[in-house]
């Protein structure tokens, strides 16, 4: 009988039976840690309060219940029909759905997307400390396991993560770190490559945002053991690097088609104008080193690199010890400097993000100062029990003035943050720190090492519940109420769509929880707030009334006209109130919502003529547009649009100031909004839009607008929405009266306000033509079908966004697909009766499976080589 072969060898077997206990509390001292953290900032599972916070709420919750809902063969891995008319899934996966803990979420119920999260974190943060520890075991030979431990636990615990812990899909990336030095180390000293493979591999498939960071770090730190230990290091060029490079083209099956999608759709690289950083100072590495520092992760704020005072204690101790080699202090001094350096000059700062330019969430790689503080820590606590206690409390007393100094004479108007409590906590425990380890020659090691850990979980505890108040005051931690209280009742509804359709229609919810909704509710719809997204179909649709300036990384539905919900197929309106649009008959309720159906949707295709190619869409001027584009697929000739001008009859709390096309609407008492009344007189047979649009997106900050009309009320943030609000649909001429709300900056300057009618009549003429040439498709994951009728050589307009990745197929033979104004899909088709299949493969999927599958034999092939010549050797 054949012996079943162990993952695990007799050796590590023996080292897991032996240790156990300590791996087990590296993970859980941080899991308890924050789990009484958060419980003290009122979050805990099933919790009023949730942990989404930030991106968390619209962004990352949508994202994890749509993974939710690919492994549960709801949707396709490769492609999305959720949202932006169509987006290459396995991308977005890539970047914010890459960790090895993600298919957790299966466990987890869409509605109860928040304590997933809860958890994930909660895991992530345990497995940070989990790999430092064993690197730790593996690194430090003359430290005892709790001390060990306590290491361990500052790292799980270092300020960049928990201060950005809502981001959650970066924690995967600070669990490989220590593993990835682990790995170079063994590479140097001991000729294996296993574990460095495996963790870069696991790093780039996981993030391969921080990969980038990460691994520019690593062949740092390999450089520096070069000046440390050149000798046995010139020997590991070769393998470190084969290894790296073949651990990178393993993970290809995943990053090649990300990168490639980057770009196709991704931002053009940032510059700079001016050689230092903004907001840093001369005292920030001091200031942040405070416990419980927290100044913001919005614009403004200074790097995160506390990682414990004990860590720093011992990191300086480290570089003042007479027993380290000058080389050790060179080459790690150096690596400090580069991040320093990048700490305040633009260009280095820069590099290390890419060359983009952060959206918030500056300095991004500043925990790799942090992990180099607390990897050479590890190295001090070695020294500090053969050190002389009179090297140790000297140290300890230049600390306890630097600290004090820096805070008493810090400028006035500066570092704001620093509290008293945090300079007391800090003098505290930086005391205790440097008065157990000057005991440490004359105490038992075995109750210095107990005390240090107590400290530490005591110290880290308080930052950690500083980090995460602070996140709650800045971002604040939305209500779970908010996020899952609507749940049923729109699901229940967008259920019923389902089962009442056999084909392909968007859906959208003008009250929706988040622009992300549709990755959760499993529906396709328009509007997305990603950055992974398709920039050509965004732009396109910008132009055609869908608010995505910019980079495009938010696409709104709302606050468009009728013939876009008509041409992209928006067969229904989810909502809390009537929404007065004109074609859209109410057919369901769940409590407080209402389902609409749109009887003038046309279907995802439309058969036309090849001159549709040569339509005109001025940049700037979506209702021409919208007018050209309609009137072309109709053969047409409708004017559909015209503008009127309605009259102000009331004001209250705003000074009105009309200049030309401009008009400035300026608060004149704090804290009430700016109410003004219009009258307006409207045709018979008319949909009615208020046009509101900002004459200076940078100055009209989060502003929002209420329009309070026929009864009615919806409140719109102003830039990031559509400049078109529904005032109703009138069949009869009727005289309105209505009122607009404005909050948020006290001046608020539009172009001159204006009424958009919309003529139904015109409008249903062109729709009643465009029904007979619609093509109904059939969707699923990657695949869509259709059957048409052309009855000449005609083209095939759709309203998929357009992709390199899509594939056409006529009656089985494959056919060129081109791109509409570079947004949009379109083919062009013979006479006929036909059988239309389009396939969806993300650009770069197929090469790199097969880089993936070739890097990974040659890796066996490599490491099998290896360990053949290190036996030989021996």
């Amino acid at each position: 009988m054949l012996k079943k072969r162990s993952i695990l060898s007799l050796e590590q077997k023996e080292w897991l039976e032996f240790h156990w206990i300590y791996l087990l509390l590296s993970f859980m001292l941080p899991v308890i840690i924050m789990m009484v953290v958060y419980l003290l900032n009122g979050i805990y599972p099933g919790s009023e309060r949730s942990v989404l916070a930030s991106d968390a709420f619209s962004q990352f919750s949508n994202f994890h219940a749509s993974f939710r809902n690919m492994l549960l063969g709801k949707q396709g891995l490769f492609y999305s029909w959720q949202a932006s008319i169509g987006l290459n899934y396995l991308a977005l996966a890539a970047y914010y759905l890459g960790g090895i803990f993600t298919p957790l979420v299966l466990f987890f119920p869409n509605q109860l997307m928040p304590d997933a999260l809860f958890f994930l974190t909660l895991i992530k943060i345990g497995a940070m400390g989990l790999s430092f520890f064993v690197f730790a075991y593996h690194s430090y030979r003359k430290l005892q396991h709790l001390e060990k431990l306590a290491l361990a636990t500052c790292y799980a615990l270092l300020s960049f993560a928990i201060a950005h812990s809502e981001i959650i899909m970066w924690l995967d990336a600070f669990i490989y770190l220590p593993l990835i030095i682990l790995g170079i180390n063994r590479v140097i000293e001991k000729q294996r490559y296993k574990t460095l493979f495996f963790s870069y591999f696991l790093l780039f498939i996981s993030n391969f945002y921080m990969a980038f960071m990460i691994g520019v770090f690593s062949v740092l730190y390999f450089f520096a053991q070069l000046l440390i230990r050149f000798k046995a290091t010139k020997k590991a060029i070769i393998p470190y690097f084969v290894t790296a490079f073949l651990s990178g083209g393993a993970s290809m099956f995943i990053v090649l088609p990300t990168v490639m999608d980057l770009r196709t759709n991704g931002e053009t690289l940032s510059t700079f104008t001016k050689l230092k950083t903004e907001a840093t100072g001369w005292l920030d590495l001091i200031m942040k080193n405070f416990i419980g520092v927290y100044d913001g992760t919005k614009y403004g704020s200074i790097p995160f690199i506390f990682v414990g005072v004990l860590s720093l204690y011992l990191c300086l101790l480290y570089f003042v010890s007479l027993k380290v080699n000058w080389r050790n202090k060179l080459a790690y001094g150096a690596i400090f400097a580069i991040l320093i350096a990048s700490f305040y000059l633009q260009p280095l700062n820069l590099f290390w993000h890419g060359f983009h330019a952060p959206n918030m969430f500056l300095f991004r790689y500043a925990f790799l100062f942090s992990f180099l503080v607390l990897y050479l820590a590890g190295y001090g606590l070695e020294l500090a029990f053969e050190t002389k206690p009179m090297l140790k409390i000297s140290l300890g007393v230049g600390l306890l003035a630097i600290f004090s100094l820096s805070y008493l004479f810090k400028p006035a108007s500066s570092y704001t943050y620093v509290s008293q409590i945090s300079l007391f906590a800090t003098i505290l425990f930086l005391a205790a720190y440097s008065l157990l380890l000057a005991l440490s020659q004359t105490s038992k090691r075995h109750y210095i090492s107990v005390l240090l850990l107590l400290f530490v979980i005591g110290e880290m505890g308080i930052n950690s519940y500083q980090m995460i108040k602070g996140i709650r005051e800045d971002w604040v931690y939305a209500s779970r109420i908010l996020y899952t209280g609507p749940y049923e009742d729109i699901a229940t509804l967008v259920d019923s769509t389902k089962k009442a359709n056999n084909s392909f229609y968007r859906l959208e919810n003008l009250d929706g929880v988040s622009v992300n909704d549709s990755f959760n509710y499993n529906y396709a719809g328009i509007g997305m707030f990603s950055s992974m997204r398709n920039r050509h179909a965004s732009s396109l649709l910008h132009q055609l009334g869908f608010q995505s300036r910019g980079t495009n990384l938010n696409l709104r539905y709302q606050n468009n006209t009728l013939l876009m919900d008509s041409l992209f197929d928006v067969k229904y309106n989810i909502a809390t109130q009537d929404i007065e649009k004109y074609g859209f008959q109410q057919i369901e309720s769940a409590n407080q919502y209402q389902l609409f159906e749109n009887t003038n949707a046309l279907g995802l295709g439309l058969l036309t003529d090849p001159t549709i190619f040569n339509v005109q869409l001025p940049e700037n001027d979506n209702l021409t547009s919208q007018t050209n584009l309609f009137n072309a697929l109709a053969k047409q000739n409708n004017r559909y649009y015209q503008f009127m001008v309605p009259k102000m009859v009331q004001k209250s709390h705003s000074q009105v100031d009309e200049n030309g096309s401009i008009t400035t609407f300026t608060q004149e008492s704090a804290n009430l909004e700016q109410t003004i009344t219009w009258e307006i007189t409207l045709p018979k047979n008319s949909q009615a839009y208020l046009s509101l649009f900002p004459f200076d997106f940078a100055k009209i900050g989060t502003s929002k607008v209420t329009i309070d009309v026929n009864g009615q009320k919806r409140t719109t943030q102003i830039d990031i929405n559509g400049q078109y609000y529904n005032l109703g649909n009138y069949s009869k001429s009727t005289k309105l009266r209505f009122t607009t709300s404005f909050s948020g900056e006290k001046e608020i300057k539009l172009i001159a306000p204006k009424i958009l009618i919309l003529d139904t009549q015109a409008f249903q003429k062109a729709v009643n033509q465009l029904k007979t040439q619609t093509v109904q498709f059939k969707t699923k994951g990657h695949l869509a079908t259709a059957q048409f009728n052309a009855k000449t050589e005609q083209v095939l307009f759709t309203t998929i966004a357009y992709d390199k990745g899509w594939h056409a197929y006529i009656d089985g033979k494959k056919t060129s697909i081109t791109a509409f104004k570079e947004g949009l899909l379109a083919i062009k088709v013979p006479k006929g009766k036909h059988h239309l299949v389009l396939k969806y493969y993300p650009p770069g999927l197929f090469l790199g499976c097969t880089l993936s599958i070739s890097s990974g034999l040659l890796f066996f092939v490599f490491y099998r080589y290896q360990r053949k010549k290190l036996s030989q050797q021996l």
